[in-house]
């Protein structure tokens, strides 16, 4: 079936092996069955489970003409990282940004998430966050048969991206020789304890898998759970930013420490029926449903500091033109018992028929639909010594800064765990509620949502020709998306209000340590009930900050999608050729909105256009002598503009004072800041080579470059607006209708290259007695030069000059022994704020370890049951991240401890 061997393609072997870095036993077959093994009457020594799946990789690179890496499950149900993301961040390549210790979203070639595109069985996917990264952590590993990355496209693949396609894939149960039922249970602890009395430090996972068909292998079927409930512990050190203190010293602004403990709860289900009652007809079902909570706990202190009234004490150090230790008097600290409640459930379903109207010629349909609910409630409840600035009693606060940066810690003078001195109140007044109730703001809750669902239906045919060129297949795909972000954000002024209220001794918890900042003990209450009680009223924010509507849109896009495709094979040389012509019809409906002093004004506005690119893609693999392989690809790619840039808001001002006869662009009234409906995708011409040879089984060397040059870029310009028919403050008459603002545009592009490197050595093909020892390993290295109008050169998103991994494993009579280290250099990080506003600020370098060990029996009664333990993050990495380039000024240092996990595996 032409279709299902596009979607599952063939194997970068220098990708794939990496993949086995993962340190839940991934592997390469494509399906369970495929593992090869011989028996003791052909005089070979059976290999099976994660050896075997390296061979079978080779073979399948061997056969493919496109750019890939892969990662496969070796076994139903075998591919037990947290979730499908783990696996891919081993890969050749490609890396991963962790979010709560997990990895989230993926980097391919140091294009950022936005920049790809991740299928699961062919089709395209929604996406849980305000813009097109899909969030991999919601998808359980133990439900997916393995992923295929794309780094070059052909003309067949439908959503192919600037840095890659992700397609994801489900077993297909008649590719099964025989019934299989899997069963694994597994424990999980975190070392850093019971940061916070209401989240536990311990979890478990327990996942179910069954394959069965009928007698005649004509109908098959398959069915699969997987249930996660993990524990997060976090100990993180937040600040507000570095101001100057003098022309050539800086300082901390404020900062905002706490504890955070997660409860990350997972639900996933698929399930798969396939018919094939002959050699014409072949039709497959699938549907895959995940619910994902997120339950968070976070406990900690802000501290005003250089950005308040608190002032620095003379006596201070200072190194390299930053402050590193002395005391700030007068600080005034808002205590903080916050809940975050975050709920996102994915249904994706689809039905590929295929059908051979003759011996050569194959007609096939795929249609599919899948949608997305998320819902956020982010809570925050304050406590402090005195509602309103300058009120109450303030702290003498020391403080010392690490050397290479770090944890700043602190030596306070009052007890931060006194219920009676820390009272719910509004400690700094930073709300007065649009100006009509003084210091209201004893709490607040974020509430965004997001709605997106995508439908696509897909039609081509097949055509076996007798000639150099092998098939040629014409099709046409169309999508219809709809993404829908509201941004809610409400302020919480207690029921007591304007009295300052201790807390009740029922809702009170024991003092939770802050002591990895100094700090012995804050308030630590039940905050999450004792909002629910109705101890709060609630204003909506959007009645005076125009921001909660502009930042709100929908947006939609249609998306027609013809191409064809030619394969060819000529003895050594082998290859694809081929063109997709892309017709995109986008709009979005967003709001106007400014507050002239009264309230919040709004309007809502509607935009969006039409355009159509012709992208062709060619690869070429050529053996040039025997088992070594010379490939090339080139084509030319697209990458939508970002859903929140596509958003046609307008958050804009009219100054009265420049209303007056005369007025011109540069003496407006008006001013503001703009989305653009119009916005065209990116654009890129791409080249990639790579050599590859291949030894004995399993064993490989491959390196490779690419070149990307991008047509554009995207960021915000200034421009000239027209504000015709925008409401004015008083309904006045405008004298001039243009103003300049700073919009999201089209801009001038860029360049992005990079070297690939990896390998595979089982050390047995050198000598016998080493048999079952081998060593992974990849690298890369990309570098970018693209320009945001005459400015310098800009860091790209994701982009991390260097990426590594390396594995090193034994596997042998069913024991198995592996360890992997994965290392990304700095780079740009995008990080989620208020209303999941994106940040962008530099990470740190990190090296992240793993490591597992088990045994499988094979005979006896015990046969099939399998144990492991497993350690991730073993040398307790943090994810750190600082500003103006200097790694002292950190901004976020968020320490997740170390996590183990031992359990075991059943296989029927």
């Amino acid at each position: 079936m032409a279709f299902r061997k596009h979607l599952a393609g063939g194997i970068s072997m220098g990708a794939v092996t990496i993949a086995l870095a993962s340190l839940a036993t991934p592997a390469f077959a494509q399906d369970a069955d495929a593992n090869p093994s011989t028996s003791e009457d052909d005089n070979v020594i059976l290999v099976t489970g994660f050896r075997a799946s390296i061979d079978t990789s080779v073979e399948k690179k061997k056969d493919n003409t496109s750019i890939v890496e892969v990662v496969s499950a070796e076994d139903l149900g075998k591919l037990p990282d947290l979730s499908i993301a783990e696996s891919l961040s081993r890969l050749p390549g490609l890396a991963t940004q962790r979010l709560d210790g997990r990895a989230n979203v993926v980097s391919i070639r140091g294009l950022a998430p936005d920049f790809t595109t991740t299928l699961l069985n062919g089709r395209e996917q929604v996406s849980a966050n305000n813009n097109r990264g899909v969030e991999l952590d919601q998808y359980p590993s133990e439900l997916l048969n393995g992923a295929v990355v794309y780094k070059t496209p052909d003309a067949m693949l439908i959503g192919q991206a600037l840095g890659g396609t992700i397609d994801m894939q489900t077993v297909r149960p008649l590719s099964y020789a025989k019934r299989q039922l899997v069963i694994g249970v597994r424990g999980e602890l975190n070392d850093l304890g019971k940061l916070n009395p209401d989240i536990s430090d311990k979890g478990y996972r327990a996942n179910f898998s069954y394959v069965d068909q009928n007698a005649d292998g004509t109908l098959g079927w398959a069915i699969g759970y997987a249930r996660m409930q993990s524990p997060t512990q976090e100990e993180r050190w937040n600040a507000w930013g570095y101001p100057n203190l003098d022309a050539d010293t800086q300082v901390i602004g404020g900062a905002k420490p706490y504890v955070k403990s997660n409860k990350l709860k997972r639900d996933g289900l698929m399930g798969v029926l396939e018919y094939e009652p002959n050699d014409k007809f072949h039709a497959t079902l699938d549907g895959y449903w995940s619910k994902f909570n997120d339950d968070q706990r976070l406990r900690g202190i802000e501290l005003p500091l250089q950005w308040s009234a608190a002032s620095l004490q003379p006596g201070y150090t200072e190194s390299g033109g930053l402050v590193t230790s002395g005391q700030f008097n007068g600080v005034e600290a808002v205590m903080r018992n916050d809940v975050v409640h975050r709920k996102s459930e994915i249904f994706a379903g689809g039905l590929n028929t295929e059908f051979a109207a003759s011996d050569t010629l194959k007609f096939e349909l795929d249609v599919s639909y899948s949608k997305l609910k998320k819902t956020e409630e982010n809570l925050e409840i304050y406590l402090g010594t005195g509602r309103g600035g300058g009120v109450g009693a303030t702290d003498n606060l020391g403080f010392t800064m690490p050397a290479d940066g770090g944890v700043i810690t602190f030596d306070p003078t009052i007890d931060y765990s006194d219920p009676d001195l820390f009272v719910i109140t509004d400690p700094q007044g930073w709300n007065s509620c649009g100006g009509t109730v003084p210091n209201c703001q004893d709490g607040f809750v974020n509430r965004p949502r997001i709605k997106d669902r995508l439908q696509s239906i897909r039609l081509q045919a097949i055509q076996s020709l007798d000639s150099f060129v092998e098939t040629v297949t014409v099709g046409a795909n169309y999508s219809d998306r709809r993404k829908q972000l509201i941004d809610e954000g409400f302020v919480l002024t207690h029921s007591d209000y304007p009295a300052d209220t201790p807390v009740p001794s029922e809702y009170l918890f024991d003092p939770v340590s802050l002591g990895f900042i100094g700090i012995p003990g804050m308030v630590a209450f039940d905050s999450w009930r004792f909002y629910n009680d109705g101890n709060y009223d609630l204003t909506s924010e959007a009645l005076w900050t125009p921001g909660r509507l502009t930042n709100s849109y929908v947006v939609n896009e249609k998306v027609l999608t013809g191409f064809v495709q030619a394969n060819f094979n000529s003895g050594p040389v082998r290859g694809n050729a081929g063109v997709q012509v892309v017709h995109t019809d986008q709009s979005a409906d967003g709001y106007a909105a400014f507050n002239p002093g009264g309230g919040t004004i709004a309007t809502p506005i509607t935009d969006g256009d039409k355009y159509t690119h012709v992208l062709p893609s060619m690869n070429i693999s050529f053996e040039f002598a025997p088992e070594a392989y010379l490939r090339f690809g080139a084509a030319r790619m697209l990458a939508r503009a970002r859903m929140d840039q596509l958003n046609p808001g307008v958050g804009y001002g009219f100054n009265a004072a420049n209303n007056i006869p005369g007025a011109g662009i540069n003496n407006s009234p008006w001013s503001g800041t703009v989305g653009n409906s119009k916005l065209r995708p990116l654009l890129a011409n791409t080249v990639d080579v790579a050599v590859e040879k291949y030894f004995g089984r399993g064993g490989y060397v491959s390196l490779g470059g690419f070149y990307k040059y991008l047509d554009n870029w995207i960021y915000r310009q200034n421009d000239i607006f027209d504000f015709t028919g925008y409401p004015t403050p008083g309904n006045v008459t405008p004298t001039f209708n243009y103003g300049i603002v700073s919009q999201w545009k089209n801009g001038r592009g860029g360049r992005l290259q990079g070297l690939e490197g990896s390998f595979s050595l089982p050390f047995g093909t050198f000598s016998s007695s080493l048999d079952g020892f081998g060593v992974l390993g990849s690298g890369s290295y990309t570098h970018s030069r693209v320009r945001e109008g005459g400015a310098a050169p800009i860091s790209m998103p994701g982009l991390s000059k260097w990426v590594l991994n390396g594995t090193v494993y034994f596997e042998k009579n069913g024991f198995q022994a592996r360890a992997s280290a994965r290392y990304r250099s700095k780079f740009l990080a995008e990080v989620s704020g208020l209303s999941l506003a994106r940040d962008r600020v530099m990470a740190r370098s990190e090296t992240v370890i793993d490591a597992q060990i088990g045994y499988t029996f094979q005979d006896g009664m015990l046969e099939g049951l399998g144990v492991v333990l497993q350690g991730s993050n073993l040398t307790n990495e943090p994810f750190i991240t600082y500003y103006n380039n200097d790694i002292r000024q950190v901004r976020d240092y968020q320490n997740y401890g170390r996590n183990f996990m031992a359990g075991i595996t059943y296989k029927f």
